[in-house]
């Protein structure tokens, strides 16, 4: 057999304060047919496995463009556009492919096509016929429209959030297209509307029983995978919300069936997954009470979701609270990364941090700030095994606060965002991370316990109170009590 495979992800906050542009893909990793032989970000490392899976099993394999770009606005129509028609013209002078494997987000919106991934399928399908088989996998905080699945023979997402499963699902998308193309197993999808909007981590209850169950379904006679759609809440859209994706082998009804069941599973416990999280203040007296090593995640604020993570308002309360052993990143602020750079280590001068994006940005904060390290390249430890940079990195001791100021906009994922510049967790009792939750996976095991802050920022999560325009239905819950009825 002959198999292709690309890739284009960025998650699209629709209220973010600017777009994506091509330097967004180029930061993000650009790799035109080289990925599975360059980097150890979450493309290559798909690029290679199917690269691996391919060769062994005797296939010829054709990779094109792999590209993601960090969370922000809508990407621009013509990035869109230039980078969605390299692969298709790819594919179109490749010849005839067996299978098609894509890795996208589906939560990509540009600012002229509102449902990028299934775009790019439907125009693949065009070029190829209906004999190709299409798999593709999706972050499961996508927005997965109906149009996507019909243009697919396979969609599957990640089930885990921290998103730690890439790998794993990537294998599994292997197996079911290549399953279908010999003829082995004939893949039906189903969709089951949740009628839900909301945040769903899955390494507490009730999620993770919840994931359990999903899993268990997987072993049932005749279903060959089982999705939990998430959904993006931060991304305006007409497919805006959280769903249940079945896919079965050849039995269209099973598929509904068990989507349905599993989708109401979830909408039964919808009270129970709404996010609560204590403000700033309640969680530094929480923080300050508690013996050990405290992680606060500045939820807001988490350049993961679109934000510009360079609101300070938590080091601001911090620094008033007189809080010491304590270190918190990552700020984004190019400016101040560049000019700490430029004083050099040892400097201390009056600096002004953060704050410079726009209104989630709110007001900057004026300190005294010692640099003690300097980063050209940082980078940190991401979801995988993967490397997520961090761009020129800094290191300021701001009144006994330890903090990492960066130019590339990213999540903090792992402890050696802070120990890669010198800063030494082991002593600190207070570490606060600008992240929602991907930072869970690797600072769980050194933290004495976790508070998600109801911050200040981008990402709020007042579900009900979100400003949707193009999600005309608003029919969801917790905007209403019982949709489903």
């Amino acid at each position: 057999m002959r198999i292709f495979t690309a890739g284009i992800s960025t998650e699209t906050n629709t209220f973010a304060p600017w777009p994506t542009g091509l330097r967004g893909f180029e930061e993000g990793g650009l790799f035109r047919g080289n990925a599975s032989r360059a980097g150890e970000g979450e493309n290559n490392l798909v690029a290679r496995l199917y690269k691996e899976l391919a060769c062994a099993d005797g296939h010829d394999f054709v990779e094109g463009v792999f590209t993601t770009a960090q969370p922000s606005g809508p990407t621009l129509q013509s990035v869109w556009e230039g980078l969605r028609d390299e692969i298709v013209d790819s594919v179109r002078a490749g010849g005839s492919f067996d299978v098609i494997l894509l890795l996208l987000h589906g939560a990509m919106v540009a600012t002229g096509c509102d449902d990028c991934e299934a775009d790019l399928v439907a125009r693949l399908r065009k070029v190829c016929g209906p004999d190709t088989v299409i798999g593709v996998e999706l972050d499961p905080h996508c927005h997965l429209s109906q149009a996507l699945v019909d243009a697919s023979d396979v969609v599957i997402l990640m089930k885990e959030y921290p998103h730690i499963d890439c790998i794993e699902r990537a294998r599994e998308l292997y197996a079911l297209c290549t399953g279908k193309a010999l003829g082995q197993i004939d893949p039906v999808s189903a969709l089951f509307d949740c009628r839900m909007i909301g945040f769903y981590p899955t390494t507490s209850e009730p999620m993770a029983g919840l994931l359990r169950q999903l899993r268990e379904a997987e072993h049932q006679p005749g279903v060959l995978s089982v999705s939990f759609v998430h959904g993006f809440p931060w991304g305006d859209t007409a497919d805006t919300g959280s769903k249940m994706l079945v896919v079965a082998d050849g039995d269209k009804a099973r598929a509904r069936r068990v989507a349905e069941e599993l989708g109401r599973l979830i909408y039964a416990q919808r009270e129970v997954l709404l996010p609560r999280m204590p403000g700033i203040e309640d969680a530094l007296d929480m923080a300050a009470a508690t013996a050990g090593r405290v992680v606060l995640a500045d939820t807001a604020d988490n350049a993961g979701g679109g934000a510009p993570s360079d609101n300070v308002s938590l080091l601001r309360a911090m620094l008033a609270h007189g809080v010491r052993d304590a270190a918190l990143g990552a700020i984004w602020d190019p400016m101040s990364a560049q000019a700490c750079a430029e004083a050099g280590v040892g400097a201390r001068f009056a600096l002004r941090l953060g704050g410079k994006c726009g209104e989630a940005s709110g007001s900057p904060l004026d300190v005294m700030a010692t640099v003690r390290a300097v980063r050209e390249q940082h980078d940190q430890h991401g979801l995988g095994s993967a490397r997520q940079p961090m761009g020129l990195s800094v290191w300021l001791e701001c009144d006994g606060i330890d903090v990492v100021v960066n130019s590339i906009r990213t999540q903090v994922f792992a402890p050696d965002a802070f120990t890669g510049l010198g800063i030494e967790l082991n002593d600190k009792r207070l570490i606060v991370v600008k992240s929602s939750h991907h930072f869970h996976a690797l600072f769980a095991p050194i933290a004495d316990r976790i508070i998600s802050v109801a911050t200040p920022g981008a990402i709020q999560m007042n579900f009900a109170g979100i400003d949707y325009r193009k999600r005309h239905d608003l029919n969801f819950f917790p905007r209403e009590h019982d949709p489903l009825a």
